[in-house]
């Protein structure tokens, strides 16, 4: 008997898509990023530590979703194993991560700032790579 159950990475698509159509979104864009940024301000304070860990994977997953429709990013593993999106074979980010530390820190580690600031850092050339060895 063949194996039905989704993929990770359709896993990944399932829960984003479950986010957009709960938060009422049309799409996973910039504005749907900083709708996304006002909801997690809302929930601190308020989320239930025991349903914290659900609520940081499926946001993250719809930011991460974001990231693949407007920037090309890629949904893959890292070095250390954790799952994010690769941009450009240049930058990895981890969404989890980055809901988290919106949900612990406030608007200083704001999600919708993070995703304005990726087209420059798509700009950045990246640094050069040192000849020698100190």
């Amino acid at each position: 008997m063949p194996d039905t159950s989704p993929t990770p990475l359709e896993s990944i698509q399932q829960a984003a898509e479950q986010v957009r159509q709960q938060l009422n979104l049309k799409t996973f864009d910039a504005e749907a990023v900083a709708h996304l940024d006002n909801f997690i301000e809302a929930q601190r304070g308020v989320l239930p530590a025991a349903e914290r860990d659900g609520v940081v994977m499926a946001l993250g997953c719809f930011l991460g979703q974001c990231m693949v429709q407007v920037y090309r990013a890629e949904w893959g593993t890292g070095k250390d194993g954790s799952t994010g999106v690769g941009l450009a074979g240049r930058f990895f980010f981890n969404p989890f991560y980055l809901v988290n530390s919106q949900l612990n820190e406030g608007e200083t580690a704001s999600v919708a700032a993070f995703f304005a600031s990726v087209p420059q850092r798509l700009k950045t050339p990246p640094a050069a790579r040192k000849t020698w060895i100190s």
